[in-house]
């Protein structure tokens, strides 16, 4: 706390999104919460990691992608509050999305982001996207991680499979999944229809009790004709810096990594 003082008055935030990451680390985490932010109106399950979301896609412009039309179509694989589904709805008006968001509580803020903000034509599914559509065991820790991996609050819920929805479309402008570890296999069970998606965002989430799959996602995407582009996410230096001595850390994951992928076949 002192520090984090001491760091404000040395170095005090100057965008509007600085601020923000400022407040909201000082909130109390996993705590309901509603906030402005430049031109919508937020409710969120978890304050500091919408925040950082925030900064993402408003600020840093990670997300952003290009195509000649008004109306692209989004699939938005774990949508958590809906920051995606405004920011792009804010970029194409006419976008034609469909949002899945398993967890309830979650789901609900989303639900009424959408709402508030008068966004329309979003399709929203209060459903796990996955490899079938018999449910999936979900564990939530109430902000944007919740993972079919996470221990914490396990029950059951809703899935839908991906590939059936996938087959029903003949071009996807950009698939989006952070889906917190489910990403290998439910990919790996739609390899058949990745060549309808121009642009592919995969959050890679390597979950310690479980075997790493990095090299089959990878596999997968160039053997569907994408160029990818990767982001290393949510590592301490110690983690980075040595990975030999911090390999048994405490952390859940060894692996978090941001994937950008372009299917070079829709380049102009």
């Amino acid at each position: 706390m002192i520090r984090t003082f001491i760091k404000g008055l040395l170095f005090p935030p100057k965008t509007d999104t600085e601020k923000l990451l400022a407040v909201a680390s000082e909130f109390p985490r996993y705590t309901s919460h509603t906030f402005s932010y430049r031109d919508i109106k937020l409710e969120v399950t978890d304050f500091l990691s919408v925040a950082w979301q925030l900064k993402e896609f408003y600020e840093d412009g990670r997300m952003d992608f290009k195509v000649n039309k008004p109306n692209p179509v989004i699939y938005d694989c774990g949508s958590n509050v809906g920051v995606s589904v405004l920011y792009y709805k804010k970029l194409y008006p006419e976008a034609i999305i469909k949002a899945f968001e398993p967890d309830s509580n979650v789901f609900r803020c989303l639900k009424r982001n959408v709402e508030q903000n008068n966004i329309k034509d979003v399709q929203l599914f209060e459903k796990a996207i996955w490899k079938n559509n018999e449910g999936i065991e979900f564990g939530s820790e109430g902000a944007d991680g919740g993972s079919v991996f996470f221990d914490g609050n396990k029950i059951k819920l809703p899935s839908i499979r991906l590939k059936d929805l996938l087959e029903k479309e003949t071009m996807v402008d950009l698939l989006k999944m952070d889906i917190e570890g489910a990403e290998v296999e439910v990919l790996n069970d739609c390899k058949s229809e990745l060549k309808k998606i121009k642009y592919l965002f995969v959050e890679y989430h390597s979950w310690k009790n479980q075997p790493q799959q990095l090299d089959q996602l990878l596999k997968n995407l160039s053997d569907n004709g994408f160029r990818y582009y990767i982001h290393s996410i949510h590592s301490t230096g110690g983690e980075i810096n040595q990975p030999f001595v911090n390999s048994d850390s405490d952390s859940l994951m060894d692996i978090q990594l941001d994937i950008h992928a372009v299917n070079v076949a829709f380049k102009n």
